[in-house]
């Protein structure tokens, strides 16, 4: 029988999850989404509805959330470099159901309120883990899917970040009156509940140490890995800041706010199931291109004044910020072939990289102007001019 590989470690085979037929491929596709949700929709961004609480209930002060934050960027960067070794090591399946325990366990320590050292650890972890498991899961899935579903299967797994956003923004304000510990307990809980869903699902793709690829063989693809990491960089006000420019800077309450992140994961789950059935359609670099265009629309969007406007810069936001990411993954794998799973993680380390660089730079411009919204909005939408820009230029798989 005849493996097509995928990169070190993976193949694509016919065996347990595979996706030959449709029940096959909606659970394998499913278990890599509860991977995506843990790690990336509820270990990352959950965090965010919860930093001004954990500021009001005096866990931290504003300076230390914002570090807690930085070093959860850390580890996702980590997690990224290292997570492909894990699954060589110790196969794909146990390293996600170990990447998800460790996420759920993370959530379990914040309960309590060790101080900034013990809080900043964990989310470290919880990074760290997130990196290894958006390393292994998408690649993983398509590696095991019929050739014609993994456009449809990029955008289910990476549509698990979207649905853990708009879980999070469900979850955390139900369950914030119960207090902070309560709250981390509950997003520990349901990360649990995915585990238990996925770890009998899981792609199993075998190791194969021929698949290791030579220096050089891995296209360098650098318009496809430098729109990326431009798109993470333009990102961050969205990700980090939106919420915040709905309450301060358009007059929101503080539960419409929280709405507007809702919204957000919504846009980026109908985002993700798009995308990739898009760019399976018209080809990763052209809707790359695409998504690029939409993102540079969100952007604008934020810098009109009005609440129609930043209710539509929610979805748009979100639509793009989650869908670049399946195209992506699709796009590795046109310009790689069986070799797309180490393309994908070199996409993902500089998205990674540019984001952590501009969390910083962005809080030092947000500070440094009176916290202006309007300045780094507008220095988000100049980064994201640059990656369509990158992304119009592309011309060839190199």
């Amino acid at each position: 029988m005849k493996l097509f590989r995928w990169g070190p470690g993976y193949a694509s085979i016919p065996g347990r999850g595979s996706g030959g037929s449709a029940p096959a491929f909606f659970a394998t596709a499913l278990a890599g989404a509860a991977a995506t949700c843990s790690g990336i929709g509820l270990g990352r961004f959950a965090y965010v509805p919860l930093f001004p609480a954990m500021v009001a209930a005096g866990w931290v002060d504003g300076a230390g959330a914002g570090l807690i934050g930085a070093v959860n960027l850390a580890g996702y960067l980590a997690g990224t470099l290292s997570g492909r070794g894990f699954a060589r090591r110790y196969g794909v399946p146990r390293t996600l159901s170990v990447g998800l325990a460790f996420v759920a366990l993370a959530f379990a320590t914040c309960a309590w309120n060790g101080g900034l050292v013990w809080l900043a650890l964990w989310r470290g972890v919880a990074g760290f883990a997130g990196g290894v498991l958006m390393a292994n899961a998408g690649p993983a899935v398509q590696a095991v899917v019929a050739p014609e579903r993994r456009g449809a299967a990029s955008g289910v797994v990476i549509g698990g970040v979207g649905a853990g956003v708009s879980l999070s923004a469900l979850v955390v304000p139900a369950a914030l009156p119960l207090g902070l510990s309560a709250t981390w307990l509950a997003l520990s809980a349901l990360v649990f509940a995915l585990l238990a869903f996925a770890h009998r699902r899981w792609p199993d793709p075998p190791a194969a140490a021929s698949a290791i690829p030579l220096r050089g063989e891995v296209p360098a693809a650098r318009a496809l890995v430098v729109s990326y990491a431009l798109s993470g960089a333009g990102l961050v006000p969205v990700m980090v800041y939106l919420a915040d420019l709905a309450v301060r800077g358009r007059g929101f309450d503080l539960t419409a706010g929280s709405l507007i992140w809702l919204l957000f994961g919504l846009g980026g789950m109908t985002g993700t199931l798009i995308g990739g059935r898009v760019a399976g359609a018209i080809g990763g670099r052209r809707a790359n291109a695409l998504w690029l265009g939409f993102q540079v629309a969100a952007l604008g969007l934020t810098l009109i004044p009005g609440q129609s406007a930043i209710i539509a810069a929610a979805l748009f936001s979100g639509f793009a910020a989650m869908g670049i990411t399946a195209v992506a993954l699709t796009s590795a794998r046109e310009r790689a072939g069986m070799l797309a799973g180490v393309l994908f993680v070199r996409v993902t380390i500089g998205f990674a990289v540019t984001q952590s660089v501009s969390g910083f730079a962005m809080a030092a411009l947000f500070a440094a102007t009176g916290e202006s919204h309007l300045a780094i909005f507008a220095a988000g939408f100049a980064l994201s001019v640059a990656g369509l820009v990158v992304a119009l230029l592309d011309r060839g798989p190199r």
